[in-house]
């Protein structure tokens, strides 16, 4: 099969390259998923699974990506739940070869069905953002209604899931990020703007929970933002910044079927909308996946017409 392959953490992304690799057998719980999309998320690069495994053995060359939708073609011993020739959607393991690739053997836990009004592009989109916006709000933040959130890089992939996810839940949403993406912010439906360039962040004044994607001074600075009892929820490491009167906690993502499943049912009842960038097949995709400028939404592979 055709997929990405990376084997020089020294290089990075810079390293990617479309190589023929043997196509993935089903072990126990697995199933083998036909990839039609693939989702990717640019610090996969600087994550010790994509080049470890978890005894720190190096097991390059690796495939990159993590996020994908597709069809199922092969299940594994005691694999239940799933059926060949399903469509799904979901999160592979971090220390498995990933979804940049035209097949992908995966736990079939990671997945969930993913509706047939809703298309392969969406679905691999969902995943990451979706399900880190889900665990970070609900699962970690305790959000309630009526309360007011602070949501960094809200022009992003995840940073646009937590603001619908929050309003639709009650929440008052304040979004940050730089001048030019004061109208995606708010279209996403943000009630303030705060450009972290030009604006005071400590304007913004009391939260109840700040949702951090940056670190460093913008996750100290939100830290003395949080009201009593307040929670500062990060997803970029552990967190240095501790609320004076709140909780401080860091995470990573994990697949929930479950969660999936209220996800893309959102974005069927139209509640949520997805933030996809550039669409490339894979051919094209060592190009597309480098980045020479911003980027505006997550990046899709179409691995298949």
């Amino acid at each position: 099969m055709k997929a990405i392959i990376v084997t020089d953490q020294a290089a990075g992304m810079a390293g990617m390259k479309l190589a023929e690799r043997p196509e993935p057998q089903a072990a126990i719980n697995d199933v083998v998923v036909q990839v039609h999309a693939s989702g990717f998320v640019p610090t996969e690069m600087e994550w010790p699974s994509t080049w470890t495994d978890r005894r720190d053995r190096d097991r390059t060359p690796s495939i990159p990506g993590h996020e994908l939708a597709g069809v199922v073609t092969a299940l594994g011993y005691g694999t239940t739940g799933l059926s060949v020739g399903q469509r799904v959607f979901g999160l592979a393991d971090w220390y498995r070869d990933g979804t940049l690739a035209e097949y992908v053997a995966i736990e079939a836990r990671n997945l969930a069905p993913l509706p047939g009004d809703v298309d392969f592009t969406v679905g691999a989109s969902l995943p990451i953002s979706g399900l880190t916006a889900w665990q970070g709000l609900f699962q970690r933040g305790r959000l309630q209604a009526g309360q007011s959130v602070l949501a960094h890089g809200a022009a992003g992939a995840v940073g646009t899931m937590v603001t619908q996810l929050a309003r639709e839940a009650g929440a008052y949403v304040i979004g940050t990020g730089r001048a030019a993406d004061r109208q995606k912010v708010l279209d996403f439906g943000a009630q303030e703007f705060v450009d972290l360039d030009n604006d005071a962040l400590e304007d913004v004044g009391g939260v109840d929970l700040v949702f951090d994607v940056i670190g460093g001074d913008i996750q100290k600075r939100s830290a003395g933002l949080i009201r009593a009892g307040g929670t500062l929820v990060s997803i970029v490491g552990p967190t240095e910044a501790r609320p004076v009167d709140g909780l401080a906690v860091d995470f990573v993502v994990e697949s929930d079927r479950a969660q999936l499943s209220e996800i893309v049912q959102r974005v069927r009842d139209g509640r949520l909308r997805t933030n996809i960038g550039n669409i490339a097949t894979l051919d094209d995709a060592v190009a597309a996946l480098i980045p020479t400028e911003r980027r505006k939404g997550k990046p899709i592979i179409r691995v298949r017409p």
